[in-house]
């Protein structure tokens, strides 16, 4: 059985962790077929977002599978440590949206994921945290995306106590974007997902690469860079057809040109 499942509908790429039995654990073959999945969604002008999710309603991930990676020698744990981190920047940098459906608990490497995507949709009964402290680990690369959504404090009591959040209390954090009782769920995130999929893939492709590429710069620079990146998009028969469609009060239909 493959740990990582693929399929391409309606424009949509979905990405399923199918490992239901082991809490939807990360294993090194999931992390390299992840990569794989993310360049050829990339690569394919029938995809425009990218859903993240796992099998089954239970848990969306679990994080890293401690059973199997605490028996590996040092230098295969070493590779998907980095490997792990590697899909993370991927993920983050990811140049169509990007939204992970928590349909189930999210704790240790899962936040990591959900917290690299542009948008979390939760259900509310669902639980997250980052326990690995309890264990004697500590959320390591999932620190540097945490610190960039979470408060300083907020973050360090998460990580240092690794106690479960509700969902309320995530989406309190600045953790997750939405929340959706079990009910309605699926369908409000079909909702959403295809509001994405209906907007113009090359305005948001080179508006996430402008905002990757002026983070840290300071505001004049960013202000500099960001205008001229407006004038690219100006410039694409998508900002074209957007301007008349809301002329003609109509919605406009994008090719990603």
């Amino acid at each position: 059985m493959t740990d990582l499942l693929y399929e391409v509908k309606d424009h949509l790429a979905w990405i399923t962790i199918n490992r239901e039995k082991q809490r939807n654990a990360i294993s090194y073959d999931a992390i390299q077929l992840f990569l794989q999945f993310l360049d050829q969604a990339e690569a394919d002008p029938q995809v425009r977002v990218v859903c993240m999710t796992g099998a089954g309603d239970k848990v969306f991930c679990s994080g890293a599978d401690l059973g199997r990676a605490m028996q590996e020698d040092p230098d295969t744990k070493t590779m998907m440590f980095t490997q792990y981190a590697r899909l993370l920047t991927r993920i983050s940098q990811f140049a169509k949206p990007t939204l992970a459906k928590i349909n189930g608990h999210c704790l240790a490497g899962g936040t990591g994921f959900m917290l690299a995507c542009d948008l979390v949709i939760a259900r509310d009964d669902v639980l997250f945290g980052t326990p690995e402290v309890n264990v004697g680990l500590f959320p390591m690369m999932i620190g540097a995306l945490i610190f960039r959504n979470v408060s300083r404090k907020k973050a360090m009591e998460m990580i240092l106590l690794g106690e479960k959040l509700s969902a309320s209390k995530a989406m309190e954090m600045g953790m997750i974007t939405r929340i959706f009782p079990a009910k309605n769920f699926e369908e409000e995130t079909q909702k959403i997902l295809g509001a994405l999929a209906a907007k113009s893939p090359v305005g948001i492709k080179i508006g996430k690469q402008a905002f990757h590429g002026v983070e840290g710069l300071p505001l004049d620079q960013a202000l500099e860079t960001l205008s001229q990146k407006l004038v690219k998009v100006a410039a694409t028969k998508d900002a074209a057809e957007g301007i008349t469609a809301f002329l003609e009060k109509r919605d406009p239909i994008f090719i990603g040109e």
